[in-house]
């Protein structure tokens, strides 16, 4: 058994896929759906390598945000995207119910089983973030995100940050950065269910371009994560 709590992964935009039945819908939208509007670019790999280092579950989607945001609230402005945001209700719907709901689901169900083993569970969202939005340049090469009120997940994050930045000194690191911890997500609604003691939720944002580098500085990055947040474990539990 792992000295630490248990690790559960998923992937909320892990693919651009569109279901057959609304492909119609993206007719003259091919282009959009490569870029970081359609998915999280470069990131279903590496959600993939952490869960199996970490003998760990991962839940991922690979349906286009474009088709629905798993990763926001229903009533949320942006969970339909302007492709699909005036359908007929009955047709978003059957949206939600055949591709967002099963995703959201399957998160909750693997955390409910883990704490259920008596350890609190450490939920690490994956995901990544344009170089630049809207003109301005993001800069910091990963974030990391949670909620300032639960002191653990903060104290898991300065962790996890000082390890990475000790193990790859050149990246650029900031906490809550691109956007906020607490904001509307997948993780924010699980809070709202488990309390503090038992349920943490961080969110692991990359920047797009270091996947698309597909160099060497990625393959050393993504040991970097792999490393630094074993380092973080260890020190949550010592």
């Amino acid at each position: 058994m792992a000295d630490h709590p248990p690790l559960l992964f998923s992937c909320e935009h892990g693919g651009n896929r569109v279901p057959e039945p609304y492909r119609p819908l993206f007719a003259g939208h091919a282009d959009l759906l490569h870029t970081h509007r359609g998915y999280d670019l470069g990131i279903l790999p590496l959600a993939r390598q952490l869960a199996r280092e970490f003998d760990a579950p991962l839940e991922s989607a690979e349906v286009t945000r474009l088709l629905v945001d798993l990763n926001r609230s229903v009533g949320h402005p942006t969970l339909f995207s302007f492709i699909t945001r005036d359908l007929p209700a009955a047709e978003k719907e059957s949206i939600l119910r055949r591709y967002y709901r099963p995703h959201r689901q399957a998160v909750e169900k693997q955390a409910v089983r883990l704490i259920a083993s008596g350890r609190p569970v450490i939920h690490i969202a994956i995901h990544s973030f344009t170089p630049e939005l809207h003109g301005q340049v993001r800069n910091a090469d990963i974030g990391l995100l949670y909620d300032p009120a639960r002191p653990q997940e903060k104290a898991f994050c300065m962790a996890w940050q000082r390890a990475l930045v000790k193990t790859e000194p050149r990246l650029g690191v900031r906490r809550n950065y691109p956007y906020r911890g607490a904001a509307d997500s997948l993780g924010t609604a699980l809070r709202r269910r488990f309390d503090a003691g038992t349920y943490l939720a961080i969110e692991l944002e990359i920047n797009q371009r270091l996947p698309c580098e597909h160099g060497d500085r990625w393959q050393r990055i993504k040991a970097a994560l792999s490393e630094s947040l074993g380092q973080a474990l260890r020190k949550l539990t010592s």
